[in-house]
């Protein structure tokens, strides 16, 4: 069973009742809830929801590493196949799009990328621009190039490192991909739909409440650490806003609304991507979620 939406749509909620009515096991989709350092900047589940039912993924990985798709699914193969021994069933809820993707639909087997050749090429990006690495790109992988934006630096980097590190280009990797874990046609796969007024409302009361919860000091204690900026979780929605504001160059209230302003610039391209990536998906509102799943749930649908 999979559960996507955009961010506050209600997911969590619903991936907990559903695993409290039918008995199953949260896995989370959610790529900065993996995120120990940053339980209330991510709304990840609070100790008594994960005291309710199994949970699994969340908060597992450093903020230093550089967690990567590939990592997470061997992650929920493993917490996948748990849950199954446990007599559970797997309910894998978050918002990362390309989770659902190399879960349903494969995974380039892209080789590791050594520390050194990473650290290598956030030195280049810094020092000569990413317009530089996306002209270098356009040499080496023509089709990557021609793919991303110019000023993509996050995957831009990624398709530099690959090269630096296995002398071929992304692309060639992509053509070598891993097996799905799941088959689409025996899954059921939901995106939560709710209205946009709502939705935006939502992100308001979350964020507020994120900050009397104490997500000011969780940021402070992930800057005190002084990791590299171009780490995921660093990039966090709310944590560069939050730094900027702990830097004295932003006013509590001005860093909220950039914040809330990205995420919900983020919720618009979460539905554009799922609508366009995940076919055969069920695209539902939160409200009449519940009842749709449990609907089409049968002997050997996940």
């Amino acid at each position: 069973m999979l559960i996507a939406g955009p961010t506050a749509s209600g997911k969590s909620a619903l991936a907990l009742d559903l695993a409290a009515r039918i008995g199953g096991v949260v896995i989370n989709a959610d790529s900065m809830q993996v995120y120990r350092d940053l339980r209330i900047i991510t709304a990840r589940p609070t100790p008594e929801d994960e005291a309710r039912v199994p949970h699994a993924l969340y908060g597992h990985v450093d903020a230093a590493e550089n967690y990567s798709v590939g990592r997470w699914c061997s992650d929920a193969a493993e917490a996948m196949n748990e849950s199954r021994v446990r007599g559970l069933v797997p309910i894998i809820t978050g918002g990362t799009g390309l989770y659902y993707k190399a879960l349903t639909q494969g995974l380039s087997a892209i080789p590791p990328v050594s520390a050194d050749i990473r650290a290598a090429t956030r030195a280049r990006l810094a020092a000569e621009g990413v317009e530089a690495l996306h002209a270098e790109l356009a040499s080496i992988d023509p089709p990557a190039a021609a793919r991303l934006m110019p000023r993509d630096a996050t995957r831009i980097t990624r398709a530099i490192e690959v090269f630096a590190a296995t002398g071929r280009p992304l692309t060639d990797w992509h053509r070598e991909g891993l097996r799905p874990l799941l088959d689409p046609q025996r899954a059921i796969g939901l995106f939560l739909m709710p209205d946009r007024a709502v939705l935006y409302a939502r992100i308001a009361a979350r964020f507020d409440a994120m900050l009397e919860a104490g997500a000011l000091d969780e940021v402070a204690a992930l800057d005190a650490r002084r990791l590299d900026p171009a780490l995921p979780a660093m990039k966090a929605h709310g944590v560069p806003w939050l730094r900027r504001h702990l830097a004295g160059d932003l006013s509590l209230e001005e860093a909220a609304e950039e914040a809330m302003r990205d995420t919900r610039r983020y919720t618009k391209r979460q539905l554009t991507w799922f609508r366009n990536q995940m076919p055969g998906w069920d695209f539902v509102a939160p409200e009449a979620a519940r009842d749709h799943i449990l609907g089409r749930l049968t002997p050997g649908a996940t």
